[in-house]
């Protein structure tokens, strides 16, 4: 028989009047539903328990998973109502079913899960629910109830889990190229080719390359969304999470570092190659470009999604909490599909029959 325990999770209260309180991503604050008022991050440090510094420095604390379904779930305890929240072992923000209010779960970013950054939501959920009502327009075919109202409340906020790397690549590039040139004289058409050995030393530096530090979450989804704007990274502080869900990483740092070495290493080859444009053909022959790490960070990268069902298929909606970009994937309604290839053909047909019958009763009178 599978055991619990209990665990307690933090929450942002209104200062003023003990409400939930979530992160406003259009004010950069944190704003009361209910009473309107509005705080910095060093008013709600001070006055909630998300926010204090010893709750976001606190070291990591073991809890015990429950078995069900071949799936770890762990249970808490709501910080507002009393109710018991369970989640499963990835989930570090949630919200209390009973009560609505945040549950933020320290245990799960804490010790070596801290992020050590997190960019805010700086888009806001209603600028979300108008791109994905955008998804449909000008498409006939999209079913009529993909932007219903289920589907709308379904589009969350979320903290997804990177690993960012600063890498360093060192190393030389050595191509053979040619430089065709022709010229006339007379009636002779002449073709010279100069052919050149290029060499190419050096080192460059690239900061913040981004990894997918969860394996629940399609690479090719959060490839899309970039770039994301990393000078406005800030330090990590649990408030940041109030309002919206966050998972932690699955993925060790050194399982993904070979993604970030791949990409520096491949653009420092492009730069190389492309710093010589004076020739006709390039092919390059020697390349001993090494990459290596020289610092990791764990950070929270902020993300809208939601996954529409359509005919036991999922059709994903994902869009950047930071910059707006956005990506999505609609379905297509084969009975609208159908029925519009039948009124076509149909409209086709009755056009060729009044033409076929004006011409025949023009040729008749003539």
């Amino acid at each position: 028989m599978s055991t619990k325990k209990k665990e307690k999770a933090l929450d942002n209260k209104c200062p003023s009047c003990k409400a939930p309180i979530f992160f406003n991503p259009s004010l950069g604050k944190w704003k009361c539903e209910y009473c309107d008022s509005e705080f910095t991050l060093e008013e709600i440090q001070a006055k909630t328990n998300a926010g204090k510094l010893e709750n976001n420095e606190a070291p990591e604390k073991e809890v015990q998973p429950v078995e069900e379904d071949n799936t770890n779930y762990v249970s808490y305890r709501c910080e507002n109502c009393g109710a018991e929240i369970i989640t499963d072992e990835e989930t570090a923000a949630t919200f209390c079913l009973y009560c609505g209010n945040t549950a933020i779960l320290k245990n799960k970013l804490s010790g070596k899960f801290a992020p050590n950054y997190v960019i805010p939501f700086k888009v806001p959920k209603e600028k979300a629910i108008e791109a994905f009502k955008g998804l449909s327009k000008g498409r006939p075919f999209v079913p009529k109830d993909f932007n219903n109202e289920n589907n709308i409340e379904k589009i969350k906020g979320l903290y997804v889990p990177f690993w960012l790397f600063d890498v360093d690549v060192e190393g030389s590039l050595d191509c053979d190229a040619t430089s065709i040139s022709t010229w006339t004289s007379g009636d002779y058409q002449y073709t010279k080719k100069d052919i050149y050995k290029i060499f190419r030393t050096g080192n460059m530096k690239f900061n913040n390359i981004p990894a997918d530090g969860s394996t629940r979450f399609d690479d090719k989804i959060m490839n899309s969304i970039e770039p994301f704007n990393f000078k406005e990274l800030v330090p990590y502080n649990h408030a940041y999470l109030a309002g919206f869900y966050a998972e932690k990483y699955d993925t060790e740092a050194d399982q993904v570092s070979n993604i970030a070495m791949d990409r520096a290493k491949e653009t420092a080859k492009d730069t190389m190659y492309n710093d010589s444009l004076a020739y006709s053909t390039k092919i390059i022959t020697n390349n001993t470009l090494v990459p290596a790490i020289s610092e990791k960070k764990y950070v929270l990268l902020p993300v809208w999604m939601v996954n529409v069902k359509y005919k036991d298929k999922y059709y994903i909606f994902a869009m950047n909490g930071q910059t707006g970009e956005f990506i999505g994937n609609i379905p297509l309604d084969t009975n609208k599909v159908i029925l519009w290839t039948i009124l076509i053909f149909v409209g086709v047909f009755a056009l060729v029959i009044l033409i076929s019958f004006i011409f025949h009763i023009v040729g008749g009178i003539a």
